[in-house]
């Protein structure tokens, strides 16, 4: 079936989408830049940044602050708006490409420019951000045209994206969320290690937006109250998300700073840290360093990335704590002294954030693991140095893989008798039973912590291990 052509519309080349014929040359090349219309610039911004991680590999915050300083300047609000479309892109993209796909003849040519990013951007707004669609096609459409590989393709993309809009939701409605987004790889490691049901749940809870988690500095009851959210059992104000973090009351004061609850309860396992020494390690961006310093621990904060140490500067003096800052690699920093605690939060995969940080489903590949599972063991047995007879050390990843968490401290045990392991147990820090292992580690899952509102529910992925050294 093909549609209705106008009568003043020239015969395509060839036809690539179902219901509707395609240009395969299309449109002339303006002479001059044309006026962007309205909202234009924020769709731009979405699709570069897209390109960028779908196509190149960045990272979302690094592709994003990139395609945003090429963008120029940008309201507030507009800058969420095309944050909001990658993070929904990047969650549902299997969702999206499906759809998309199920109204095209035949596949897109390799060699079409940001076709891709531009048709799931906007099937994205019509399908899952209740955009009108006169908005999100058209400027689609200019999209293309705006782009020398894609704009052979401009009648195709009006076309399909009609379809999207019209039909979409009915495809969409048949489509199994967990199989479709998640890469295959990833859910057969979380069924080998969890189980078929609890690793669908992983799933579908890591496909979800996170609730705003709140660290505050003191009274989160009172926070909890003036900000509208609730208080969880660790004493994180969890609120509903949405508007700018900087516009929350109690942001330019410091009373507060954005933390996963998951991310909190690691720092909880040292206890009552007030006026001990304590190392935190691969600190930055600081959400840890800030719970030391503000339970009055004299925290040391170790990082080799000078840029992230500067953030965690920026964080510090903003919350008005204190901490010593040590730009050092790790595994040869030699303070010559060692610590009542140490607090290592490993780089690992990081595969139990893909709820806040969705691009991991694009650029984790299945054999990533190994490199980063050395280089913990190496900060491992230099974090047991930093020691002091008698103090403790609690290893954290934010990965749901094995080898990144259970298998590491089956390991450094193994290897280290003068270390042992201090179970956690039940209710403290707020952590519920089903959160620990059967060795007293601790373990939250994306499907924890349900509520009745979805948006207000789940952890992040965290595991943890606390251990102490012999005197």
């Amino acid at each position: 079936m093909t549609s209705p052509r106008r009568p003043d519309a020239k015969r395509p080349r060839h036809s690539g989408a179902r219901g509707s014929v395609v240009a395969g040359k299309s449109g002339k090349q303006p002479s001059s830049p044309r006026p962007r219309p309205a909202g234009y610039a924020t769709r731009a911004l979405a699709v570069a940044c897209l390109g960028a991680i779908l196509d190149r590999g960045r990272a979302l915050d690094d592709a994003f602050e990139a395609a945003s300083e090429r963008a120029g300047p940008l309201e507030p609000r507009d800058r969420a708006l095309a944050r909001l479309i990658v993070m929904t892109v990047l969650r549902r993209k299997g969702e999206l490409q499906a759809v998309v796909s199920s109204f095209l003849e035949k596949p897109l040519p390799a060699d079409s420019g940001r076709l891709w990013p531009i048709l799931l951007s906007a099937a994205a707004q019509l399908l899952l951000l209740d955009t009108p669609p006169h908005a999100a096609i058209s400027l689609a459409v200019d999209q293309c045209r705006d782009d020398h590989k894609a704009r052979r393709f401009d009648r195709l993309t009006n076309a399909v994206l009609r379809r999207v809009s019209t039909l979409g939701k009915d495809v969409l409605a048949k489509l199994d969320p967990v199989t479709v987004n998640m890469p295959p790889w990833l859910l057969a490691r979380w069924t080998e290690t969890y189980g078929e049901a609890q690793a669908r749940d992983i799933a579908a809870a890591s496909l979800q937006e996170a609730a705003l988690d709140l660290s505050v500095k003191s009274d989160p009851a009172s926070w909890a109250e003036r900000l509208g959210g609730e208080v969880l059992p660790n004493g994180t104000v969890r609120l509903q998300r949405g508007g700018r973090i900087e516009d929350i009351e109690g942001y330019a004061e410091g009373a507060w700073w954005v933390q996963d609850a998951a991310a909190s309860l690691p720092a909880r396992l040292l206890g009552d840290v007030a006026g001990l020494h304590v190392a935190d390690l691969c600190a930055a961006p600081g959400g840890k360093t800030a719970q030391l310093a503000a339970a009055g621990a004299l925290v040391t904060a170790v990082d080799n990335v000078p840029a992230r140490l500067e953030r965690l500067a920026e964080n510090l003096a903003r919350l008005d704590l204190k901490a010593e800052r040590v730009e050092a690699d790790i595994t040869a920093w030699a303070p010559g002294r060692q610590f009542d605690a140490v607090l290592l939060d490993a780089p690992c995969s990081a595969t139990g954030t893909i709820r806040r940080h969705p691009d991991i489903l694009h650029l984790k590949r299945k054999d990533d693991t190994s490199d980063r599972v050395a280089l913990q063991q190496r900060l491992l047995e230099h974090a047991a140095h930093l020691v002091r007879p008698g103090g403790l050390l609690v290893f954290c990843t934010c990965s749901l893989e094995p080898e990144e968490g259970p298998a590491q401290i089956a390991r450094f045990l193994s290897l280290n008798s003068d270390f042992s392991r201090v179970p956690v147990a039940a209710g403290e820090a707020g952590i519920e039973g089903a959160w620990l292992t059967p060795e007293g580690d601790l373990r939250t899952l994306p499907c924890h912590l349900p509520r009745a509102e979805p948006g207000l529910s789940g952890l992040d992925g965290f595991y943890a291990a606390r251990l102490r050294k012999q005197l």
